[in-house]
């Protein structure tokens, strides 16, 4: 049993803290306004504490599992963050998706105070998570984790060291380029094909037997032909939060990302435009309002 430390217990974060109960460890979380209702939490023996100095001073290994990197580094290096309490040994476990020259800090820190960093951001839905199902992409020292491996393995299905400090999130943000960046060329394909009066199902045959097939369009049919908004429950928010990180990366690294560039407007006026808790399938809906028309 390991006393696990959990920041974030959101959408995602409730899932993971489920399942590291289910398996057996104990769970000290951030008590948060923007926590989840904890009850199944608490039913199941998960303590809160009032800060993350607090949950770090009391865990033998820490979890993060907020919205982004502006996160992480208030809750690591505030003044009652867990920097501040960390007892040396401890690993840190960083499930956010974030920056990698920031994760590269974060270890730095980390390591400095006396523990291990490992960045360890999620690939999968909400549902998985419950499920304990998550894909995770870690980037660290390969002997920590193996170490990690046990309690990783408490709330993922599958987990890939991609490199270094930083490299988790590096490939997480790729991941997640490539995967938001085909919704968003399938949403605006579908706009244009229910201007021309294409009947969705037509086009989803299409495409199905096609270059167009995949992942991404499977996710994207319960909104097209059954307007289900909770097919892919990811925001738009989260999506163009994601690409802008995804652009800051590509930047610092002297790559181009004209494409990228181009999602990222998209996402951005829908989120000014007030759409941003909309799902990301619901773009497919938007784009002809966000788009200025040619006369």
């Amino acid at each position: 049993m390991t006393a696990v430390g959990l920041i974030g217990l959101g959408h995602m974060g409730h899932g993971i803290a489920r399942n590291v109960l289910m398996k057996g460890h104990g769970l000290i979380f951030l008590d948060h306004p923007g926590n989840r209702p904890a009850d199944e939490i608490l039913s199941l023996g998960g303590q809160p504490a009032p800060s993350p100095a607090k949950v770090a001073g009391m865990a033998d290994a820490m979890v993060l599992c907020v919205s982004g990197t502006p996160q992480v580094e208030a809750v690591m290096t505030g003044p009652d963050g867990v920097l501040a309490a960390l007892r040396p040994g401890t690993t840190v476990i960083d499930c956010s998706t974030s920056l990698p020259d920031s994760s590269r800090r974060m270890a730095a820190l980390t390591q400095e105070a006396g523990g291990y960093f490992l960045d360890a951001p999620m690939t999968r839905t909400a549902q998985a998570a419950h499920e304990g199902r998550l894909n995770l992409l870690v980037g660290g020292d390969p002997e920590v984790v193996d170490a990690m491996r046990p309690l990783l393995g408490a709330f993922a299905e599958e987990i890939k060291h991609v490199g270094p400090s930083g490299a988790g999130h590096r490939m997480k943000l790729l991941h997640n380029y490539v995967s938001v960046g085909f919704i968003a060329i399938l949403a605006e394909a579908a706009a244009l094909a229910q201007d021309a009066g294409i009947v969705p199902e037509d086009l989803v045959a299409v495409l199905q037997a096609g270059g167009g097939g995949g992942t991404a369009l499977d996710r994207m049919v319960p909104f097209l032909t059954q307007s289900d908004r909770q097919s892919m429950p990811f925001s738009i928010t989260n999506a163009a939060k994601d690409l802008g990180y995804y652009v800051e990366m590509a930047e610092a690294a002297g790559a181009p990302a004209p494409a990228a560039h181009g999602i990222h407007r998209l996402l951005a006026t829908a989120v000014e435009a007030g759409c941003g808790e909309a799902t990301l399938p619901e773009l497919a809906g938007l784009v002809g309002r966000l788009s200025p028309r040619r006369s």
